[in-house]
């Protein structure tokens, strides 16, 4: 597959995105060394025409899973299919999947839109900026359906592992799951998942929700020779994927758990009718070590 690559830069830092596959971000790197601050996204991973082979991408009208086949909205009940072939639930909003167009481009911005009707009629858009070392992620929804419906937002960024990674990432609980089950209820940060102070990854799988969260976390890669100071606005929870023997580990800002649209209360949610909007933000500041 043959994909147009959108470039931006500022004095310390290159991006390239691949706006007609899901607006993923392919690369974002140093100039000076071309040092990798997102997972590096080679030409194959390019050719593969899949967001999740590249560096970022934005989520969007929720985040990861619903299960039920759908959920209930005051007009009814929304149907919902699986949308991969390697998860029987609905995973990641319809955005991903879409291509969106470039509303305009400078050096060191870009705004990308998306009017979608799946699965139901909402716009988004995605502003990128780059301006000393700092990446601003800014998404936003406006629902157009006449029916009022549950939205929620996120970002699912791929970064670097090496053996000596570190994350600051305080949070309040995690949400566990029964065997079998989706997340259903929450629980104290056990010790080798708790980022309150600056850590390790951990080398068993880790692939959960966090929520009370502040909204700020440090990525630490003291051999590659940078940090990543994060700050989110519109996401009080986080999600962590930490897989087993792989040099990548995800840290996705969200606006609420996994399958909140069957929690009780919805947590993160937001009940939007037609006209309002929802936005999250996050910024990553690149620092030299």
């Amino acid at each position: 597959m043959v994909v147009t690559e959108l470039h931006l830069h500022d004095r310390l830092t290159r991006l390239s995105l691949a706006p007609e596959l899901g607006a993923s971000l392919v690369n974002w790197q140093v100039k000076a060394t071309g040092q990798a601050l997102l997972r590096h996204s080679g030409a194959d991973a390019l050719a593969s025409g899949s967001p999740r082979r590249l560096a970022c991408y934005p989520l969007a009208p929720w985040s990861n899973r619903i299960a039920e086949g759908g959920f209930a909205r005051p007009g009814g009940w929304q149907a919902l299919l699986p949308n991969t072939t390697h998860d029987p639930y609905p995973i990641h909003g319809s955005a991903w999947q879409q291509a969106w167009q470039v509303a305009w481009h400078s050096e060191g911005h870009a705004r990308l839109t998306l009017v979608s009707e799946v699965p139901f009629a909402y716009q988004a858009t995605l502003d990128i900026h780059l301006h000393e070392g700092a990446l601003v992620l800014g998404l936003q929804v406006t629902h157009r359906d006449a029916r009022a419906t549950w939205y929620g937002l996120g970002l699912h960024p791929y970064f670097p592992r090496y053996p000596d990674t570190r994350l600051y990432a305080p949070a309040h609980k995690v949400w566990l799951a029964d065997m079998g089950r989706l997340p259903s209820y929450q629980a104290p940060v056990p010790q080798p998942w708790c980022f309150n102070t600056m850590g390790e990854l951990p080398e068993a799988l880790v692939d959960h929700a966090f929520n009370g969260w502040p909204g700020e976390c440090v990525i630490e890669q003291p051999s590659a020779g940078y940090r990543l100071a994060c700050r989110a606005s519109g996401a009080e929870h986080f999600l962590l994927f930490c897989p087993q023997g792989q040099g990548f580990f995800c840290f996705e800002p969200v606006s609420h758990p996994v399958n909140a649209h069957h929690l009780p209360g919805r947590p993160g949610l937001r009940l939007l009718q037609q006209g309002d909007a929802l936005s999250l933000t996050f910024t990553l500041q690149y620092q030299a070590l």
